[in-house]
Protein backbone atom coordinates (compact mmCIF):
# COMPACT_ATOMS: atom_id res chain seq x y z
CA UNK A 1 0.00 0.00 0.00
CA UNK A 2 1.42 3.49 -1.29
CA UNK A 3 1.78 5.88 1.42
CA UNK A 4 -0.50 8.80 1.70
CA UNK A 5 1.80 11.86 1.05
CA UNK A 6 0.56 15.90 1.28
CA UNK A 7 3.14 18.75 0.58
CA UNK A 8 3.58 22.07 1.87
CA UNK A 9 4.50 25.08 -0.29
CA UNK A 10 4.64 28.58 -0.27
CA UNK A 11 6.19 29.75 -3.64
CA UNK A 12 7.14 28.33 -6.91
CA UNK A 13 6.93 24.57 -5.92
CA UNK A 14 10.07 23.13 -7.84
CA UNK A 15 10.87 20.82 -5.17
CA UNK A 16 6.97 20.28 -5.24
CA UNK A 17 7.39 18.66 -8.93
CA UNK A 18 10.09 16.45 -7.96
CA UNK A 19 8.78 14.81 -5.78
CA UNK A 20 5.33 14.59 -7.65
CA UNK A 21 7.48 13.36 -10.86
CA UNK A 22 8.83 10.76 -8.96
CA UNK A 23 5.51 9.62 -7.26
CA UNK A 24 4.37 9.19 -11.01
CA UNK A 25 6.76 5.94 -11.36
CA UNK A 26 4.09 2.95 -10.97
CA UNK A 27 7.36 1.26 -8.04
CA UNK A 28 7.22 4.52 -5.94
CA UNK A 29 5.92 4.20 -2.33
CA UNK A 30 4.11 7.34 -2.22
CA UNK A 31 1.27 8.90 -3.84
CA UNK A 32 0.50 13.11 -3.38
CA UNK A 33 -2.82 13.31 -2.52
CA UNK A 34 -2.52 16.83 -1.86
CA UNK A 35 -0.71 20.21 -1.63
CA UNK A 36 -1.73 23.29 0.34
CA UNK A 37 -0.27 26.54 0.20
CA UNK A 38 -0.62 29.27 2.56
CA UNK A 39 0.14 31.77 -0.30
CA UNK A 40 -2.39 32.25 -2.62
CA UNK A 41 0.23 33.94 -4.73
CA UNK A 42 2.16 30.30 -5.27
CA UNK A 43 3.10 29.26 -8.34
CA UNK A 44 3.34 25.42 -7.44
CA UNK A 45 -0.72 25.55 -6.75
CA UNK A 46 -0.73 25.73 -10.54
CA UNK A 47 1.84 23.07 -11.26
CA UNK A 48 0.39 20.53 -8.81
CA UNK A 49 -3.05 20.83 -10.79
CA UNK A 50 -1.21 20.60 -14.13
CA UNK A 51 -0.40 17.10 -12.50
CA UNK A 52 -3.84 16.70 -11.46
CA UNK A 53 -3.05 16.83 -7.77
CA UNK A 54 -5.65 18.61 -5.38
CA UNK A 55 -4.88 21.96 -3.63
CA UNK A 56 -6.28 23.94 -1.54
CA UNK A 57 -4.89 27.49 0.00
CA UNK A 58 -4.86 28.31 3.71
CA UNK A 59 -4.44 31.52 4.74
CA UNK A 60 -2.90 32.68 8.13
CA UNK A 61 -4.86 35.67 8.17
CA UNK A 62 -8.27 34.04 8.74
CA UNK A 63 -7.04 32.34 11.98
CA UNK A 64 -6.72 33.69 15.00
CA UNK A 65 -3.32 31.89 16.12
CA UNK A 66 -0.98 29.93 14.39
CA UNK A 67 -2.05 27.18 16.53
CA UNK A 68 -5.79 27.34 15.28
CA UNK A 69 -4.16 27.48 11.78
CA UNK A 70 -2.45 24.49 12.41
CA UNK A 71 -4.95 22.54 13.96
CA UNK A 72 -6.87 23.32 10.47
CA UNK A 73 -4.56 22.22 8.83
CA UNK A 74 -3.55 19.00 10.96
CA UNK A 75 -7.82 18.29 10.49
CA UNK A 76 -7.56 18.39 6.69
CA UNK A 77 -4.70 16.07 6.61
CA UNK A 78 -6.26 13.13 9.14
CA UNK A 79 -9.80 13.60 6.82
CA UNK A 80 -7.45 12.62 4.32
CA UNK A 81 -5.80 9.65 6.11
CA UNK A 82 -2.06 11.52 5.36
CA UNK A 83 0.99 9.41 6.28
CA UNK A 84 3.88 11.35 5.16
CA UNK A 85 3.42 15.63 5.06
CA UNK A 86 6.43 16.82 3.03
CA UNK A 87 7.24 20.89 3.36
CA UNK A 88 8.89 21.64 -0.12
CA UNK A 89 9.84 26.04 0.15
CA UNK A 90 7.19 26.21 2.84
CA UNK A 91 7.87 29.27 4.03
CA UNK A 92 5.60 29.31 7.82
CA UNK A 93 6.80 27.99 10.95
CA UNK A 94 5.02 25.20 12.05
CA UNK A 95 3.77 25.31 15.83
CA UNK A 96 5.01 22.61 18.59
CA UNK A 97 2.18 21.32 18.75
CA UNK A 98 2.09 20.71 14.87
CA UNK A 99 4.84 18.54 15.23
CA UNK A 100 4.13 16.73 17.53
CA UNK A 101 1.01 15.49 16.43
CA UNK A 102 2.94 14.53 13.09
CA UNK A 103 5.99 13.51 14.99
CA UNK A 104 8.47 11.32 12.58
CA UNK A 105 5.87 12.12 10.01
CA UNK A 106 7.10 15.13 8.24
CA UNK A 107 9.79 15.76 5.87
CA UNK A 108 11.56 19.07 4.85
CA UNK A 109 14.35 19.59 2.87
CA UNK A 110 16.85 22.60 3.52
CA UNK A 111 19.79 24.17 1.46
CA UNK A 112 22.20 23.62 3.37
CA UNK A 113 24.53 20.87 4.92
CA UNK A 114 23.20 20.54 8.45
CA UNK A 115 23.60 21.61 11.36
CA UNK A 116 25.72 24.55 9.29
CA UNK A 117 23.34 27.14 8.30
CA UNK A 118 19.96 27.02 9.81
CA UNK A 119 17.50 29.25 8.83
CA UNK A 120 17.25 32.10 5.72
CA UNK A 121 19.95 33.03 3.41
CA UNK A 122 21.96 29.93 3.40
CA UNK A 123 23.93 30.34 0.30
CA UNK A 124 24.67 34.52 1.27
CA UNK A 125 26.16 33.49 4.47
CA UNK A 126 27.76 30.37 2.84
CA UNK A 127 29.77 32.64 0.38
CA UNK A 128 30.55 35.33 2.92
CA UNK A 129 32.04 33.27 5.37
CA UNK A 130 34.47 31.82 2.56
CA UNK A 131 32.67 27.91 2.69
CA UNK A 132 34.83 26.06 -0.03
CA UNK A 133 31.62 23.61 0.00
CA UNK A 134 27.89 23.53 0.63
CA UNK A 135 24.79 21.50 -0.15
CA UNK A 136 21.50 20.39 1.08
CA UNK A 137 19.69 18.14 3.69
CA UNK A 138 16.48 16.32 3.87
CA UNK A 139 15.41 15.46 7.34
CA UNK A 140 12.58 15.05 9.46
CA UNK A 141 11.50 18.07 11.54
CA UNK A 142 11.48 18.52 15.04
CA UNK A 143 10.01 20.96 17.00
CA UNK A 144 13.86 23.12 16.79
CA UNK A 145 14.25 24.54 13.67
CA UNK A 146 16.46 22.38 11.13
CA UNK A 147 17.46 20.30 13.62
CA UNK A 148 15.71 16.78 13.29
CA UNK A 149 17.09 13.68 12.23
CA UNK A 150 19.07 13.49 9.10
CA UNK A 151 17.95 11.61 6.28
CA UNK A 152 20.54 12.16 3.39
CA UNK A 153 22.60 14.63 2.73
CA UNK A 154 24.06 15.88 -0.77
CA UNK A 155 27.48 18.40 -0.99
CA UNK A 156 28.70 20.61 -3.63
CA UNK A 157 31.98 22.13 -4.36
CA UNK A 158 31.80 26.31 -4.06
CA UNK A 159 33.88 27.23 -7.13
CA UNK A 160 35.26 31.20 -6.88
CA UNK A 161 33.10 32.29 -9.64
CA UNK A 162 30.24 31.42 -7.79
CA UNK A 163 27.38 34.10 -6.43
CA UNK A 164 23.78 33.68 -4.36
CA UNK A 165 22.39 32.74 -8.16
CA UNK A 166 24.42 30.28 -9.39
CA UNK A 167 24.80 28.73 -5.62
CA UNK A 168 21.23 28.10 -5.48
CA UNK A 169 20.82 26.59 -8.59
CA UNK A 170 23.64 24.72 -8.00
CA UNK A 171 21.88 23.53 -4.52
CA UNK A 172 18.56 23.21 -6.21
CA UNK A 173 19.52 20.51 -8.64
CA UNK A 174 20.83 18.37 -5.83
CA UNK A 175 17.63 19.08 -3.52
CA UNK A 176 15.48 17.90 -6.39
CA UNK A 177 17.26 14.54 -6.09
CA UNK A 178 17.75 13.53 -2.62
CA UNK A 179 14.30 14.87 -1.06
CA UNK A 180 12.54 12.17 -3.57
CA UNK A 181 15.44 9.90 -2.67
CA UNK A 182 14.40 10.66 1.14
CA UNK A 183 10.70 10.42 0.80
CA UNK A 184 10.94 7.00 -1.53
CA UNK A 185 13.20 5.59 1.55
CA UNK A 186 11.16 7.18 4.49
CA UNK A 187 8.05 5.49 2.89
CA UNK A 188 8.95 2.22 1.53
CA UNK A 189 10.07 1.64 5.09
CA UNK A 190 13.65 1.19 4.77
CA UNK A 191 14.93 3.89 6.69
CA UNK A 192 13.05 4.10 10.38
CA UNK A 193 12.79 7.10 12.95
CA UNK A 194 13.84 5.37 16.05
CA UNK A 195 15.21 7.63 19.57
CA UNK A 196 15.79 10.82 17.31
CA UNK A 197 17.99 9.38 14.79
CA UNK A 198 17.10 7.32 11.42
CA UNK A 199 17.53 4.07 11.31
CA UNK A 200 18.29 1.56 8.44
CA UNK A 201 15.46 -0.95 8.90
Amino acid sequence: MKKRVAILISGRGSNMEALIKAAQNDDYPAKIVLVISNKDSATGLEIAEKYGINTKIVLRKNFTSDLDFDDHLSNILSQLKVDIICTAGYMKILTKKFVGEWMNKIINIHPSLLPSYKGLNTHRRALQDGASVTGCTAHIVSAELDSGPIIMQESVLIEKSDDEDTLAKKVLRLEHRIFPESLRKIASGKLIIKDNKVLDN
